[in-house]
């Protein structure tokens, strides 16, 4: 699980493609973690990281579970929707076909996964980015057998990417003695670790077809209602903090020189650090009340890592800028998505009114905390 990394799903037009008469679409292919996950999880029969318990998606659809760490949409959703982008199905979903791949690109986000295969570990099952890129590799044969591989690696060269991970590696694996890396490494030499098997990745995933790539960095994690509730203070761990912003900046420099490197390669780097930090210190200016506890909280018991069906919810969700102990409420990753979009300058499309939210039945809603 994780914070808001660099969450963050993008496409910013849509492009027809014939492929031996498929309409095909320039789609997405999106690895990342919890903040991204739309069901891959839930189809990892010993994972401990799921999405499935009330109140997650009580503001999404039907109200019901399905898949996301959130009460609503993910930040990919909301931008993808204000694009006019069709959302990308999870990889694990069983009704997966070559059709909607060619048609949606898909997600392979998995809550718990890292950058690095030995992160998460505790959780039992989740897909990290080396599984990520092999079940992608998988997708990219499915493809050949479907439409050729003349078309085939035009579709994926026009695909866009994006890769969303890193929180864990610190949260779930660096920052918790459990794993060894907490004692083999320093803050230094683990960053540098980091990199050389990012790099070692994003340069898979050029050889696979990957040429438009966005990588996001991290948030503050150190002020997630996790970090802060395990702190003395209850405030920010800037220790973690300054890790985030350590990455983010070698991330960068590492997206930046490999968009030099490799053959026709455009790839960015997503920097949210500054928009999140600043929506944390100062909740108020952007209409929220809350932003260092989580609206879904099992009372004065914390932290209670995820919600769960016994827990309360805060009075009013569009409130608080976190929804768990990890995770952003759907109010917040909207805020997060449309500063992304007018800091890059995207143009959106119409809300047609048929993705966003629409809250669960009343009666199925617990007790509200205050």
């Amino acid at each position: 699980m994780k914070f808001m990394a660099g969450l963050f799903a993008i496409i910013v037009t849509i492009l027809g493609v014939s492929i031996e008469g498929y309409d095909c679409k320039v789609v997405q292919f999106i690895f990342g973690d919890s903040l991204s996950d739309v069901g891959n999880n839930e189809h990892l029969s010993k994972s401990l990281a799921k999405a499935s318990l009330p109140w997650y998606g009580i503001d999404f659809g039907n109200g019901l579970p399905n898949g996301r760490y959130t009460n609503g949409r993910t930040v990919a959703d909301i931008i993808g929707d204000k694009m006019g982008l069709p959302r990308p199905p999870a990889f694990l979903d069983p009704s997966l076909t070559e059709d909607m791949i060619l048609e949606n690109g898909v997600n392979y986000a998995s809550g718990g996964g890292g950058i690095l295969n030995e992160t998460g570990g505790l959780f039992i099952q989740r897909l990290c980015m080396y599984k990520q890129i092999e079940l992608f590799q998988g997708t990219r044969d499915l493809i050949v057998a479907k439409v050729g591989q003349t078309e085939a690696d035009k579709f994926f060269r026009e695909a866009k990417y994006v890769v969303a991970l890193g929180s864990n590696d610190f949260i779930n694996n660096y920052l918790m003695p459990v794993y060894s890396d907490s004692w083999t490494y320093n803050d230094q030499s683990y960053i540098t670790y980091l990199m050389e098997t990012l790099q070692d990745q994003l340069t898979i995933l050029h050889g696979l077809g990957a040429r438009d790539l966005m990588v996001f960095g991290l948030g503050p994690m150190g002020c997630i209602p996790l970090q802060r509730v395990l702190s003395t203070s209850g405030g920010c761990q800037q220790k973690t903090n300054n890790l985030a912003l350590s990455f983010n900046k070698a991330t960068s420099n590492l997206v930046s020189g490999l968009s030099t490197k490799l053959p026709n390669a455009s790839y960015k780097f997503g920097d949210a650090y500054d928009v999140v930090n600043d929506v944390i210190t100062n909740p108020q200016k952007y209409g929220f009340s809350n932003s260092d506890s989580p609206c879904c909280s099992f009372g004065r018991i914390r932290p209670a890592l995820t919600c769960v069906p016994a827990s309360s919810l805060c009075t009013d969700r569009s409130k608080y800028v976190f929804w768990d102990e990890y995770h952003p409420s759907d109010s917040a990753n909207e805020l997060i998505a449309n500063e992304m979009i007018k800091n890059l300058g995207w143009t959106t499309v119409a809300n047609n009114g048929t993705n966003g939210p629409s809250p669960a039945p009343a009666a199925i809603a617990p007790s509200p905390q205050g």
